[in-house]
């Protein structure tokens, strides 16, 4: 099969649906000028499964593309890649690298949340994290999404103390989209050290209203409803 970019659009053109590009546009947050295709979120992995062994400047190419499909098989392919179990390290540093120069391509929730815990946080896992600290004070919300988004790779591993801190750097943040990343970062936290995360949430003179929410999902019900109760004036989206 001729793994190239070209090849990868027009396999997905088979799949086009009017009813699908409808709905895709809805929900698409990104900015330029993003076109859709109209492909079922299913079809695009799919695709991505079969064009894993895509070389990474075909997959550069995809991130090149107009077409807001191409650039989720991208992320997709990447992350595909990053499972792989013979990876090397040196393999990984290049989809790490990939991932990070061409960010202003990945431009929305869903690519950030499709390949930054393996192809951003795994690369990370046995390394300094400083590159997510200059994410999470990036001006771009994507780059501060793929901040906290990294570290639920971290967490799956039991490690919870960056997860904790970028969490705190980002609950300042005037955004939805990450207090929804936020909080639910913080839910995974609960799962690994309940007794961090109350604290954490306790020690919090403010919280937006849906990081906790998210937050607070797993815990015990009248500890949540505690919690809950307790950041009754907590704050909503958009506002100081």
């Amino acid at each position: 099969m001729d793994l190239t970019a070209r090849v990868f659009i027009d396999t997905l053109r088979t799949f086009q649906s009017d009813e699908e590009r409808t709905k895709i546009s809805k929900y698409y947050k990104g900015g330029g000028k993003t076109e859709v295709i109209g492909v079922r979120m299913k079809n695009t992995f799919d695709t991505a499964a079969r064009f894993a062994g895509m070389p990474l400047a075909e997959v550069e190419a995809l991130l090149d593309s107009p077409y807001y499909e191409a650039r989720m098989g991208a992320v997709s392919i990447l992350d595909f890649k990053a499972r792989r179990k013979r990876i090397t390290d040196e393999e990984r540093r290049a989809l790490y690298d990939l991932y990070m120069e061409r960010h202003d391509r990945i431009d929305n929730w869903d690519l950030v949340d499709r390949a930054a815990p393996r192809v951003v946080g795994w690369y990370l896992l046995d390394k300094p994290r400083a590159p997510l600290y200059e994410l999470a004070r990036s001006a771009d919300i994507w780059e501060r999404r793929t901040a906290i988004t990294a570290t639920f790779w971290f967490i799956r591993q039991g490690d919870i103390d960056d997860a904790l801190h970028i969490a705190g750097l980002l609950l300042d943040d005037e955004e939805e989209l990450i207090h929804k990343s936020v909080g639910t970062a913080l839910r995974e936290v609960g799962k690994v050290d309940q007794e961090r995360l109350v604290r954490f949430l306790r020690e919090q003179t403010a919280l937006p209203r849906v990081t906790l929410r998210y937050a607070t999902e797993k815990l015990p019900p009248e500890l949540r409803a505690e919690l809950l109760g307790a950041g009754d004036t907590a704050r909503s989206p958009g506002k100081g």
